[in-house]
């Protein structure tokens, strides 16, 4: 095998609510793939997420240097994106270890751990109570 057809992958997962992304970054000139559909248009062409995939690039300068590749399960877009956002934050980390300083200022590392509240018996919802009847 000759160094020129071994590709270098850098992987990362990211989670947000229910949705887990399979992160890859690998040289390339900045498309993202997600679930083999491209970005924009499995996002809806959506831009504020499109810019929350693209923001942990974007931080770095390398937005038109690699491409990212996506598998991504769970929830809908806004916890997908926010997902993919984190992988590919971790991967780039994996890059190199001087990235992990401005992405963690960025924000871009930490999982916010925000999820549906349970519900509870006695309720319609997590908190929304039955009608109350004085009489």
């Amino acid at each position: 095998m000759t160094s020129s057809s071994k590709r270098v992958v850098y992987w990362g997962t990211g989670r947000r609510k229910t949705s887990v992304a399979r992160v890859r970054v690998v040289p390339g000139d900045g498309t993202i793939t997600i679930n083999g559909r491209p970005g924009d248009n499995y996002l809806n062409y959506n831009p504020s997420y499109l810019n929350a995939v693209r923001a942990p690039l974007d931080t770095l300068g390398l937005s038109k240097e690699y491409d990212i590749l996506v598998n991504v399960r769970g929830g809908g877009l806004t916890g997908q994106a926010d997902a993919i956002k984190q992988g590919a934050a971790r991967a780039l980390c994996e890059l190199s270890p001087d990235n992990r300083k401005p992405l963690k200022s960025e924000g871009h590392l930490s999982r916010d751990p925000r999820a549906k509240e349970r519900r509870k018996y006695g309720l319609k919802k997590a908190r929304k109570a039955p009608q109350f009847s004085k009489r």
